[in-house]
């Protein structure tokens, strides 16, 4: 009897140091990465509090892959290849000079080409948007490609679903994919119907159980539509009901566009990288992108971004954006959640005189991003910017405007998860005519929006500012 209580009490010291050498090995793992330390410190935290369970998070969620690649060099320069084709004469796509640095810079760290010629339709509501994409998808002839974070099975998700359905009858080639996380709640055979009826469906970076792996914390957030390569379509907007009957305490307030010409290739190189990376399947052929009309003079540059390859694309791009604004920057984001850079960015503009203003849901879907959110806005309204909270409900819009001249649109939140962790699309459009109308977009949702006045701000309790302070700590993470 006590020789069994002895060896278990050798196993278990075994174990226990064995358990210990682990954790203090991988604390010293994150800490030789060297990351920016507001990403070390909140997982050196958690497994030194939380070590088993830190342990299974850090596994899921805290390892860094952007040295890893998830598609060869060659296959894509393959796919990128085709939007750099057929350029317009050079003359016709000058980029004003003082956006020619970021131009470059889109082009050496993303390979985005300046496609000109495009025009843009603007959707603030879930009903225009999704009566628009009906109509696109009834016109093809020869493809669908159709990407989504969340395509649910609800009234939109099946209407949707049938007329895709209906296309791959007539003959049009359907290819759908949809995020594996982003969609868990879907059953199968909603998908599996599409399949039997010859659409090719692919889920991205697919996490099966019980064999979890960290891909479950890099999901792919974009929502691509491209139909003949002529028409496509970008933004916030998923499939899904809420996006038109709102939800229990509000309306649904988002942005999503269609592009028409030159544009619509960048997106399809786009989804077809995705395509390759998801089904191994190469489509590189010039029919998918057929010449385009020019509808306006806008230059506009397709930009992807993600947590592997060497540069943070969407990271860098935002923030000279912001630090070369000269007169005003006007940014919509449901989720406030900077990088130190893009939090830096922010505060110089505004010291500097630039008219900075930040439009948040007063309310959100998640309450621990909100009130992670709300620490970061001391600074910002100390610095000379203005808040803006949205209140007829959530407010999941993106966007950033600048000078009259350029535009951010896409699916990026302004928060660590869509600029470090998720695959995301964004459209830098060079053109006055588009800033001007997301410019008036801005401002009329500000007529809906109750502004913040820093005096009261600064003296909200100190339990909740505690609160928010605690939760900041672990904003890399949300």
């Amino acid at each position: 009897m006590f020789m069994a209580i002895h060896i278990q009490t050798i196993v278990g010291t075994i174990f226990f140091m064995l358990y210990c050498v682990t954790i203090l090995g991988l604390i010293l793992v994150i800490i030789t990465e060297n990351r920016n330390p507001l990403k070390t410190i909140p997982w050196v935290i958690v497994l030194l509090l939380l070590p088993g369970l830190g342990l299974v998070f850090y596994f899921f969620f805290g390892q860094d892959n952007r040295k890893q690649r998830i598609i060869s060099r060659r296959t894509y320069k393959r796919i990128m290849k085709r939007p750099h084709a057929e350029k317009p004469p050079h003359d016709s796509c000058v980029v004003p000079e003082r956006y020619r640095p970021l131009a470059a810079l889109l082009g050496r760290n993303n390979q985005s080409s300046l496609l000109y010629g495009s025009g843009l339709d603007i959707y603030t509501h879930g009903e225009e948007k999704f009566a628009a994409l009906l109509d696109a998808l009834r016109q093809a002839r020869h493809h669908i490609h159709f990407q989504y974070y969340i395509f649910n099975d609800d009234v939109i998700g099946n209407q949707v679903k049938a007329l895709l359905i209906g296309k791959a009858k007539e003959g049009v080639e359907v290819r759908v994919l949809y995020d594996d996380v982003g969609s868990w709640s879907v059953k199968k055979p909603f998908f599996e119907e599409m399949k039997a009826a010859g659409i090719e469906v692919f889920s991205f970076l697919k996490v099966a159980f019980p064999l979890l792996t960290s891909k479950v914390n890099y999901r792919n957030h974009r929502k691509i539509v491209v139909v003949d390569g002529l028409v496509g379509f970008i933004g916030g907007m998923n499939i899904a009901d809420r996006y038109v009957d709102g939800i229990p305490w509000g309306t649904w307030r988002d942005n999503h566009f269609k592009v028409k010409g030159k544009g619509v290739h960048g997106l399809q190189s786009a989804f077809l990288i995705d395509w390759y990376v998801a089904s191994k399947r190469l489509l590189n052929d010039k029919r998918y992108y057929p010449p385009a009309p020019v509808y306006s003079d806008s230059i506009m540059q397709i930009v992807t971004s993600g947590p592997v390859g060497p540069w943070r694309t969407l990271l860098q791009s935002v923030i000279f954006m912001i630090t070369n604004a000269k007169s005003y920057v006007y940014i919509q984001t449901p989720y406030f959640l900077p990088t130190e850079g893009l939090n830096q960015a922010l505060q110089m503009a505004a010291l500097g005189g630039v008219d900075v203003r930040l439009m948040l849901p007063k309310r959100s879907d998640t309450k621990t991003a909100n009130m992670a959110s709300h620490s970061f806005i001391d600074d910002m309204v100390k610095a000379g910017a203005k808040v803006f909270f949205y209140e007829p409900g959530f407010l999941h819009a993106k966007l950033l405007v600048s000078d009259n001249i350029l535009t951010c649109i896409g699916s990026a939140n302004m928060d660590f998860r869509s600029l470090e962790h998720n695959f995301e699309v964004s459209a830098f459009v060079y053109q006055e005519a588009f800033a001007q109308q997301m410019k008036k977009v801005f401002l009329h949702d500000m007529r809906h929006c109750e502004k913040l006045i820093p005096s009261r701000w600064l003296k909200r309790p100190l339990k909740q500012r505690i609160a928010e302070s605690f939760m900041r700590l672990f904003s890399p993470l949300l």
